[in-house]
């Protein structure tokens, strides 16, 4: 669009504040923009001589406007980054983030399930979150189950259901961690509390829930029901603790915002604390990339609106560190100079030069991304820490993996110059090894790997890294030496110029076969860097295949085979004892501790009869 075109186009704009669309010659969306007046905000972009080549090229594109009239800034702050989100216009700041968040959420049923989902239906049902992390909203379940008796089953507790008393409660009934709606038990009332107490807790708000528990935990003790009171007093301490480890500032403060932003070059990144009564009840860092000459207070203004949106925050007072143009209704923004508001923002900046850091480190770890030079400096580099006679093209990691001391398999990952080859990749069922033995597994696999790669002449590794230290390294070595002994092995043979070295778990410390002392690296260097993404690389493939086989039903337990004795009372076992073979050897009070005295007669009565 020319500025002829436009003079002809500027008396139509409306001086309403709104949003207008940029469109280009093949009716493409460019970008997206808000105004306070909509008629002179776009009348600068045709106005003004401008010096970014950025804003110069947009203008050059446009051939198509259009306007959208809203009652305020406020609306149209939030049109505006509706708009951007789903139609990502070329010339717009770009939010590189397209995770889908998980929520805690309170089904609409009777008796509301508390569980984690990803999914956000339109069914009546509350939801709390997002959580920007699946962990951080993993372990606040597990610190309400432990705190707040709600049932996890997922049985239809209608009231004709429990009059029909068509249920039975369940081992959580048993162990104390539900108080059995099912069988009309608890009443909706009583559940209803336990819910208000879950919500408060959610909303970061403790001292309501630390009151409730005090009030239940005198009415015991004035009853006689010490054991009772005993545990309200136990989760009395806990929220405390827990509220101790949380607060970051004084409770009084109420509910606020936080948001701090890092420039580096055409990138932002924001980062945004939610406070609730002095504790950080969610934390998240953004990446934004400029597409036009954006100042820093452009980037932050967007990321907050998007983020307020995005965690439905309802803080009426915005914490920054420089002045912007936010048009939140009833909304204070503060640029603190002292005290605990400023303890935020520091904290906030903190988190935001971390983020960054971290982002750089983790881009430096992952291989992948690097030129095969610097892949190489990486390898001569190990090659001269680890005194190899040769730089480590062909490198092979092993690992054993177990469930609860049942079912072994091996792994092995394969990396070539300097890069996972996936294809490369193999999994072993450990056949030869009865029970648990990690040695005899590690010596089974390794031999098995190179005895095939010998008979088929592939390609041998340089370098053999056995996750697990001087104990694994012994049993794999017992394999390398039996197949390096073998009378058609040659002495030239590629496999006796292979180092092999154990990897200890903890320390990171590396052992030579026979050494007493082991090989520290460089925390820091990128010979270690490359070793640790390489034990990772291997425990990640070790795992998803035990999961794999687990969920396929190709493990046989034995536990399985008693009658009466359900998947959930095996995993709780196992979860407890660690193995079948502990399982066996406990007494009838020990298993009658965990899962009740008929359940543990079943295991008795089915061991004896075995022997």
């Amino acid at each position: 669009m020319t500025s002829k075109e436009f003079s002809i186009l500027s008396n139509t704009i409306p001086t309403n504040p709104g949003i207008y669309k940029y469109y280009d010659i093949h009716n493409e969306l460019i970008y997206v923009g808000k105004a306070k007046h909509l008629r002179k905000r776009v009348s600068s972009y045709f106005a003004k001589n401008h010096t970014s080549f950025k804003t110069i090229e947009l203008v050059s594109r446009i051939k198509r406007i259009e306007f959208t009239i809203v009652n305020n800034e406020h609306d149209a702050l939030l049109l505006e980054n509706t708009l951007i989100k789903e139609y990502q216009p070329k010339y717009n700041i770009s939010l590189k983030d397209d995770k889908t968040y998980p929520y805690i959420v309170v089904k609409n049923e009777p008796f509301p399930r508390v569980f984690f989902t990803r999914r956000k239906i339109n069914d009546g049902s509350t939801y709390f979150g997002p959580y920007t992390s699946v962990q951080s909203a993993k372990e606040l379940l597990n610190f309400i189950k432990q705190n707040i008796l709600l049932r996890t089953c997922k049985l239809n507790l209608s009231d004709n259901n429990i009059k029909r008393k068509k249920f039975k409660v369940c081992l959580e009934y048993h162990l104390g961690n539900c108080k059995g709606p099912c069988e009309g038990l608890q009443t909706a009332e009583d559940y209803a509390t336990e819910l208000q107490q879950l919500t408060n807790l959610l909303k970061g708000n403790l001292s309501p829930v630390i009151q409730h528990f005090k009030k239940e935990m005198h009415t015991l003790a004035a009853s006689m029901a010490f054991e009772r009171a005993e545990i309200y007093r136990k989760k009395i301490e806990h929220l405390k603790n827990y509220q101790v480890n949380s607060a970051v500032v004084n409770t009084r403060m109420g509910t606020v915002d936080v948001f701090s932003i890092l420039e580096d070059g055409n990138i932002g990144y924001v980062n945004y604390l939610a406070v609730t009564n002095g504790t950080i009840v969610k934390t998240k860092t953004v990446i934004l990339e400029k597409r036009l000459d954006e100042t820093a207070a452009d980037l932050l203004s967007f990321a907050i609106a998007d983020l307020r949106l995005q965690f439905k925050s309802e803080a009426k007072e915005i914490i920054v560190p420089f002045e912007i143009v936010y048009a939140g209704e009833d909304v204070k923004i503060t640029i603190p100079k002292s005290g605990d508001k400023k303890k935020l923002l520091t904290l906030s900046e903190k988190n935001v030069n971390y983020f960054q850091f971290e982002l750089k480190r983790k881009k430096m770890l992952n291989l992948e991304e690097r030129s095969e030079a610097e892949k190489l400096q990486v390898l001569h580099q190990l090659q001269k820490d680890l005194h190899l006679s040769q730089p480590p093209l062909h490198i092979e990691c092993f690992d054993n993996s177990n469930l609860h001391g049942s079912f072994p398999v091996s792994a092995v990952v394969v990396f070539k110059n300097g890069a996972a080859s996936k294809a490369d990749y193999r999994r072993f069922k450990v056949k030869t090894v009865v029970g648990i033995n990690d040695f005899a597994s590690m010596k089974e696999a390794v031999y098995r790997r190179y005895k095939r790669l010998i008979e088929e002449n592939q390609s041998i590794p340089q370098l053999i890294i056995i996750d697990g230290g001087k104990g694994q390294l012994s049993a794999a070595m017992q394999s390398v030496n039996l197949l390096r002994n073998q009378e058609n092995f040659s002495a030239a043979h590629p496999f006796n110029y292979t180092t092999v070295v154990g990897l200890a778990k903890n320390e990171e410390e590396i052992f030579f076969p026979g050494d007493t002392q082991s090989i520290k690296l460089p925390w820091e260097s990128a010979s270690l860097k490359l070793i640790r993404h390489i034990r990772d690389e291997v425990h990640n493939h070790g795992i998803t295949f035990h999961r794999n086989l687990r969920s396929k039903g190709a493990f046989n337990n034995e536990l399985e085979q008693i009658a009466g004795i359900g998947k959930s009372t095996i995993d709780f076992l196992l979860k407890k004892f660690k193995s079948v073979k502990q399982i066996k050897e406990k007494s009838i009070d020990d298993l009658t501790e965990v899962i009740g005295k008929k359940r543990a007669d079943l295991v008795v009565q089915y061991f004896l009869g075995k022997k």
